[in-house]
């Protein structure tokens, strides 16, 4: 008896602890019976919050679906913009669930792989979309935040545009399809072409990085490299021309300078030896004896100073201050 009042406890708390479960904060759950999902009157999927709830044991099972914003890491790609220059852009977005019934539905059973294809292939397609309608200085510039904006805006809300419907388009399109097929009721009026199809939301759109192509960047270095050789070879030619021009100018002040210093140093040479002309003629008229015996004697200096030969007659005038004065004077009487 005791052992069976302990097998009954048991299999109670058995029971119980199978038809207890609990959904995490940052989660939503839906319960599926016999691999079926339990729908409301509406047919749309049960969405259990975050808490503590009940299934009927072994009948049911519990799939969690993340309802916390994801981020997905684009690859950088190679984009076209409106002059046909290519870019390679580095970007990612983030997303989340919003439409858990939706999103469970048109993904196959709340498939992260499927929707996370059709979201990166939607997003690459409507970037591209964007990056063709502007040219690199507004990409790289101020229009960044706008482009990242209509793109989000895009991908939330859709495109109304007549260029065709492209493949990941039909997918989602097909995908919501599924989803009127599936709960066989009225649905708010929602653009096949926008991840709201898929029950996703789209919360942020962010660009990375932009650089140019390899062998772009390396035609733009070397044309940027000649533009600026170019230009030092202007500069350098403009600097020599300037250095000649200071160097005509400072050669011409010189030979100014110079012919004015020596037109006035002949002015003064002219004066000075007008000066000496007048002392010596002063002093010749004064005494000209004395004058006559000042400039033998200057004369001798110059002629005996480099020990030189001289052949002269004794009797020369040239010597006449060298004699005795009675031969002076006998030489002056004759």
């Amino acid at each position: 008896m005791r052992n069976s009042l302990i097998v009954a406890i048991i299999a109670v708390l058995v029971v119980l602890y199978s038809s207890i479960f609990i959904v995490k904060e940052g989660e939503r759950g839906i319960v599926l019976r016999f691999s079926k999902v339990v729908r409301d009157a509406e047919n749309k999927p049960v969405i259990y919050d975050p808490g503590l709830h009940f299934k009927i044991p072994f009948m049911e099972t519990v799939k969690t679906l993340d309802a916390r914003i994801q981020t997905m890491d684009i690859k950088a790609d190679r984009f076209l913009t409106r002059e046909n220059k290519d870019l390679i852009v580095d970007s990612y977005l983030k997303w989340r669930i919003n439409d858990f019934s939706r999103y469970y539905l048109a993904t196959g059973n709340g498939d992260i792989s499927r929707a996370e294809i059709l979201l990166r292939r939607k997003f690459s397609d409507r970037l591209r979309s964007e990056i063709g309608r502007l040219n690199v200085k507004g990409i790289v510039t101020d229009s960044r935040g706008t482009l990242t904006t209509d793109v989000r805006n895009a991908l939330n809300q859709g495109t109304y545009e007549d260029g065709g419907t492209t493949d990941v388009d039909s997918a989602i399109a097909s995908a919501a399809a599924l989803v009127e097929k599936e709960t066989k009721s009225k649905q708010p009026d929602i653009n096949p072409s926008s991840m709201a199809a898929l029950g996703i939301e789209v919360v942020d759109v962010r660009i990375k990085q932009i650089n140019l192509p390899q062998e772009i960047s390396e035609s733009i270095y070397q044309r940027m490299s000649a533009d600026r050789e170019a230009e030092a070879r202007l500069l350098r030619s403009e600097g020599l021309e300037e250095a000649e021009k200071i160097k005509a100018t400072a050669d011409k002040k010189a030979t100014e300078i110079r012919a004015e210093a020596q037109s006035q140093a002949l002015a003064l040479r002219g004066e000075g030896d007008a000066e000496a002309t007048k002392l010596f003629a002063d002093a010749f008229n004064q005494d000209p004896e004395f004058y006559a015996f000042i400039r033998s004697l200057r004369a001798y200096e110059k002629s005996f100073k480099n020990n030189d030969v001289m052949v002269l007659s004794p009797n020369n005038d040239f010597f006449r201050y060298m004699k005795e004065p009675s031969k002076q004077l006998h030489h002056a009487n004759n």
